[in-house]
């Protein structure tokens, strides 16, 4: 369990902040995630043998200055504040460091739709409130994936497939080599239909694989951040002829 749960939490880090997400200065000077303080965003997550849950993060260059990041429910609740000890360094060349701070937070019973907010506060003192339009929706986990789990000793597959998800247009595929101690060896860019082409050369023959799919509704909308609601289906594995 404890080996699944470090998995989990790697695989976490990984789709989170794989690709373009939480280019902020990039976006509309007018998006509402986007203070002077950092980033913030809030996503609707339904993975596999848990509740429904809030997945919170917070983008920023001021780092070292962040006092907290309290989450707040259109209601006026506060849902928690982000575990400043879990965070994810990024560095390009020619920009300043940023860390990105990532929380989950369970959904509470009767959450509602609305802007929910993140009010930052800096340890100089200066105070910023972040808003995100949530829609508290459960989208479908991929079902039907092919190769199926626990597939064995199949020829060497040259696409990956699962059932359209109602509300998905954006999909991303996660691949580890479970002979290599269950590495992360492949994870795609955003493609928008259930089927992935597989890279020349990356499974090889009498391999051990595993495989998961990540889903969401949109892709940095300006309302709804970088998406709003996703999924992670359970991982399936299968092994290759040699």
């Amino acid at each position: 369990m404890k080996l699944k749960s470090t998995l989990l939490s790697l695989l976490t880090l990984s789709f989170v902040f794989s690709g373009p997400l939480y280019s902020a200065p990039k976006k509309k000077v007018d998006d509402p995630h986007q203070t002077a303080g950092g980033f913030f965003d809030l996503h609707v997550c339904n993975w596999p043998d848990r509740p429904l849950f809030f997945l919170a993060l917070f983008s920023t260059t001021q780092f070292d200055n962040v006092a907290s990041v309290e989450v707040v429910s259109p209601a006026g609740q506060s849902l928690g504040t982000l575990n400043l000890e879990r965070y994810k360094v990024v560095k390009k060349k020619g920009k300043p460091e940023k860390r990105i701070f990532i929380t989950q937070i369970p959904v509470p019973k009767g959450a509602k739709d609305g802007w929910y907010l993140g009010k930052v506060t800096l340890r100089n003192g200066r105070r910023y409130e972040a808003r995100d339009r949530v829609l508290i929706q459960s989208m479908g986990r991929a079902s039907n994936i092919r190769p199926a789990h626990e597939s064995q000793n199949i020829p060497l597959p040259k696409e990956l497939r699962w059932d359209a998800i109602p509300g998905a247009k954006y999909y991303k595929v996660y691949i580890r080599d479970l002979w290599n101690d269950g590495k992360l060896i492949h994870t795609s860019k955003f493609i928008n239909t259930p089927r992935y082409i597989l890279p020349k050369g990356l499974l090889q023959k009498d391999g051990w694989y595993a495989w998961r799919i990540h889903a969401r509704d949109v892709n940095e909308d300006v309302e709804l951040g970088d998406f709003n609601h996703g999924s992670l289906n359970t991982e399936a594995n299968f092994t290759t002829k040699r």
